[in-house]
């Protein structure tokens, strides 16, 4: 039998070429791993983390070298330098891109092909068509508490989550706030100077949404009302037809940049779309089950707009439920996502958007975990009461009742067994003298609902 490889492997490998930024000869990376793996095996690995941006390959034979990646270019930089900020790509992925920068007048026009959805067999079909690299995900992607329940992960990072998802998803539609704009909408509720209304409302239209996704981990699924809830979230005010929101359209739509023309007759485009829920329900892996939903939602178009930003935020589900690292499209260059996105409406194919996906999981997983290394260990009791707690904060603000145990004393009574009643009390005292604008969203409290309440303890 074949030599079963260590699940970390790769990790280890990569570990050892950034410690040697000046890159490593084949002789010297493979002699500590050739108990563990052939060298077949290792060359195998090694390309490819080459082909997903993790390290660089140079020369040849004998001469060949591994390194670091090279530096990533910023905007401004790449701007100055005339270089383009983009992900690393495949051949296939380079092909695509080249199609799809062509002049308008030069790409057939094309219509929405049924056989995409209808030939993909969940667990048979595999856009993520190597197995190996599903397996270094779920490795970079596991979080240090995976054995609690769905949306812990979430919840321990969700301010960083509701700043870095908002403003980069946000960014990705031609939104022109910056993150420092974004933090102090999200945690201040203080507007940005001279930005459109629009473009704040798409913001805290990402932030109710992010909410609803996280603090539903157990409810939320592959199903209709969760689709149309978060529609309804991400859409609000920003529709010309508000009776649109939270429904699937029921008029043709247009796509501007592209010789795509999207399906028309709502009875189908409803029975594709419970078929697309289905067959994501059905997937196991979760990486497959995001990506299959960022390639067949915007693909459908099944509402009259946010399409793109529904499928974004929607293929973080399996991740909040699997506590998984969170995708949150930061760094991710517009360019490459929307690239990736005409490729599929074109030509039907995933690779370029595909890369995309690979490189931004990877960026998130990188970020955050740096972000969870410094968080303390989440209170088991305040997560076993984490609902009756926001409840009994947003009874006492609604009542406009004063931050008196009593007061707390009489709600707890009906919310938790007597034996954790004075830490749960001590809790909720602790919440009401800690809120503040910036984190009523978590009690689900309006915010004249908080400033009239604050307004009377004063």
């Amino acid at each position: 039998m074949p030599k079963e490889l260590p699940k970390d492997l790769a990790t280890k490998l990569e570990a050892e070429i950034y410690r040697h930024p000046d890159g490593l000869g084949a002789g010297e990376l493979f002699t500590p791993f050739l108990e563990q793996a052939s060298r077949r095996s290792l060359v195998r690995i090694l390309n490819q983390l080459e082909r997903y941006g993790r390290i660089q390959i140079k020369g040849e034979r004998r001469g060949t070298r591994y390194l670091p990646p090279a530096p990533a270019v910023n905007a401004k930089d790449a701007v100055n330098a005339t270089v383009e900020v983009y992900v690393p790509i495949s051949q296939d992925a380079e092909m695509l891109r080249d199609w799809v920068r062509r002049p308008l007048t030069q790409r057939r026009p094309v219509g929405y092909d049924r056989t995409l959805l209808e030939k993909y067999v969940p667990n048979k079909t595999y856009y993520l068509d190597d197995a190996d690299w599903r397996t270094r995900l779920l490795d970079l992607g596991r979080a240090q508490f995976v054995r609690r329940d769905a949306g812990t992960y979430t919840r321990a990072i969700l301010n960083r989550l509701l700043i870095d998802l908002s403003w980069a998803s946000s960014r990705l539609e031609g939104n022109t706030y910056t993150r420092l704009d974004t933090q102090n909408l999200i945690e201040h509720s203080r507007e940005a100077a001279g930005k459109d209304r629009l473009e704040t409302q798409m913001i805290l239209n990402h932030k109710a949404a992010i909410e609803f996704l996280v603090e539903e981990a157990e409810g939320i699924g592959f199903d209709m009302f969760t689709f149309m809830n978060l529609h309804a979230l991400l859409s609000e005010n920003l529709l010309a037809d508000p009776s649109a929101s939270g429904r699937l359209r029921t008029r043709i739509v247009e796509i501007g940049g592209t010789v795509y023309r999207p399906l028309a007759v709502p009875q189908q485009i409803e029975e594709l779309f419970r078929t697309i829920l289905d067959k994501a329900g059905a997937i196991r892996d979760p990486f497959e089950q995001a990506f299959f939903l960022m390639v067949h939602v915007p693909y459908l178009q099944p509402f009259e707009d946010v399409n793109k930003r529904v499928s974004r935020l929607a293929a973080n589900i399996p991740f909040i439920k699997a506590n998984l690292c969170p995708l949150s499209f930061v760094d991710v260059p517009e360019r490459a996502y929307v690239e990736g996105t005409l490729a599929i409406y074109e030509h039907g194919r995933t690779e370029l958007l595909r890369d995309v996906f690979l490189w931004a999981y990877q960026r998130s997983c990188d970020q955050f975990k740096a972000v969870a290394g410094s968080l303390p260990e989440p209170d088991p009791f305040r997560l076993k009461y984490r609902a009756e707690i926001a409840d009994a904060v947003a009874q006492i603000v609604r009542k406009g009742a004063p931050m008196f145990p009593k007061e707390v004393q009489e709600i707890s009574a009906g919310l938790v067994p007597p034996e954790d009643r004075q830490r749960f009390n001590d809790m909720v005292l602790a919440d009401l003298r800690h809120l503040h604008e910036g984190n009523i969203a978590r009690y689900r409290l309006r915010l004249d609902e908080y400033r009239a309440w604050r307004e009377m303890q004063s």
